[in-house]
């Protein structure tokens, strides 16, 4: 009598590690996040197949599933807070052509090379030049890694060990992470002479304060913070004919005047009010990179650019590419977003709002389109609001919202998760949705105790 055969073992079917490896499909993983992370992910699918959880035909899909889009544990985040430069978030979003700018110099490039002649050139020209071209009242420009880093290469060259530099008691600032400009300054090995109080500075002040040690005066713009009330301040062109240099800190990187932020500091006009040398960083109003940008007059400029400490703060092939076209280029999304039209911020919400109630309708009731003051972020005009229009959705949602594909970070008032689209790409509109409806299936409305907000 004749049995029929057992049904094999579908373990047995299960290919070795080298020729999963070997597939045509895995090809463009390997070369984008390694063979090591792309053999891990196989080992994983393998020991599911074995356990019976897929079939091993299903191998390469499942292990090609779980690879994340690059070998880093940085997450694309959708800044859905209406701050224009949040720090937490990198600050400035960079334009498209600053995207494409560091991605052609992540190979190879003529950041120091003369083509021409096949000799080392200046390092950096490109970016330098679109710099002094754009700032053409600075005699000649330097950029190192950050703002404070220009700083402490300036208190280094023009101050250093044994010198001093003149500064108000009232612009000893802290900045971000508990940092604080005094420190930071006193680290170099120069005094620091503080002049006038907290609140009121006059130029006798700083003029009794000089002496032969003296670097410059420093003036530092406040920045994330307002003293209001019984106030005075020296400006930059009451201090230029002091007998030392004016170095202002004017932090945010803002090249010239700009209608929205009619208080905010600039490069250009700084420097025509008499400052020997200004300092900015490039990733806050300029919208580009981490920089630490430097203008000024052509001597301290040489200084700066030939003191060994400027190797040491030296920036970076992608950066200067990348601040090259943030200057030369097209519209940056940190300008895009300032200069939001609150109307047009109130339709793209709206839609947003219809699409998730299309997609999930029982959510209904707990959507709202509602007016969504912005803010200007990374130190930059702390009482300027930029009117416009948010989705306001449960509270609980912001949490799942943090965790969604993408992750979409939104904040919270009044009891309600705003989600608000001045710094969204419109191109990121379809993956701001998608995410917006994949929690609001997940969540439903639950329940809260805040108030409605007043609809937009």
């Amino acid at each position: 009598m004749s049995f029929p055969a057992a049904e094999p073992d579908p373990r047995r079917r299960i290919p070795g590690t080298d020729v999963l490896l070997a597939a045509p499909a895995l090809a463009e993983s390997i070369a984008v996040l390694g063979r090591a992370m792309v053999k891990d992910a196989l080992a994983a699918a393998q020991a599911e197949a074995r356990a019976g959880l897929i079939a091993p035909e299903d191998i390469v899909d499942v292990a090609r599933a779980a690879l994340p889009g690059a070998p880093t544990t940085t997450a694309a985040v959708l800044n859905a807070t209406g701050v224009v430069l949040h720090t937490n978030l990198g600050r400035a979003a960079l334009s498209t052509g600053a995207r494409a700018a560091v991605t052609l110099a992540a190979g190879h490039t003529d950041v120091e090379l003369d083509l021409a002649t096949g000799a080392r050139s200046r390092r950096g020209r490109g970016a330098l030049d679109a710099l002094a071209a754009a700032v053409p009242e600075a005699e000649s420009v330097h950029v190192v890694n950050n703002g404070a880093a220009a700083l402490a290469l300036a208190a280094v060259v023009l101050a250093g060990a044994g010198g001093n530099i003149v500064l108000s008691r009232g612009e000893m600032v802290e900045i971000g992470d508990g940092f604080r400009i005094p420190e930071l300054l006193e680290a170099t090995g120069v005094d620091l002479r503080e002049v006038g109080t907290t609140n009121r500075v006059r130029r006798e002040d700083y003029a009794r304060a000089i002496d032969e040690r003296t670097g410059f005066v420093l003036k530092v713009h406040p920045s994330n913070f307002v003293v209001s009330g019984f106030t005075s301040t020296v400006s930059v062109a009451e201090l230029a004919d002091l007998p030392v240099p004016v170095v202002a800190d004017i932090g945010s990187g803002l090249l010239r005047a700009h209608r929205a932020l009619p208080d905010e500091p600039d490069a250009a006009t700084t420097l025509a009010a008499g400052a020997a040398l200004v300092t900015a960083s490039g990733d806050k109003l300029l919208g580009g990179p981490q920089a630490g940008l430097m203008l000024g007059r052509a001597d301290l400029i040489e200084r700066l650019r030939r003191h060994p400490l400027a190797r040491a703060v030296r920036v970076d092939k992608l950066t200067l590419a990348g601040l090259e076209a943030t200057v030369r280029g097209p519209q940056t999304p940190t300008e895009a977003a300032l200069t939001a039209d609150p109307a047009v911020l109130r339709t793209r919400a709206a839609a947003l709002a219809a699409a998730v109630m299309a997609a999930v309708p029982g959510v209904a009731e707990a959507l709202t389109v509602t007016e969504s003051a912005g803010a200007v972020g990374g130190g930059a005009g702390p009482q300027v609001a930029l009117p416009g229009y948010a989705v306001a959705v449960p509270a609980h949602w912001a949490a799942p919202l943090r965790a969604a594909a993408p992750p979409v970070l939104a904040r919270i008032r009044d009891g309600h998760c705003l989600i608000d689209l001045r710094a969204i790409d419109p191109a990121d509109e379809d993956r701001l949705t998608a995410a917006v409806v994949a929690v609001a299936r997940a969540h439903g409305s639950g329940t809260t105790d805040a108030p409605a907000p007043k609809r937009g």
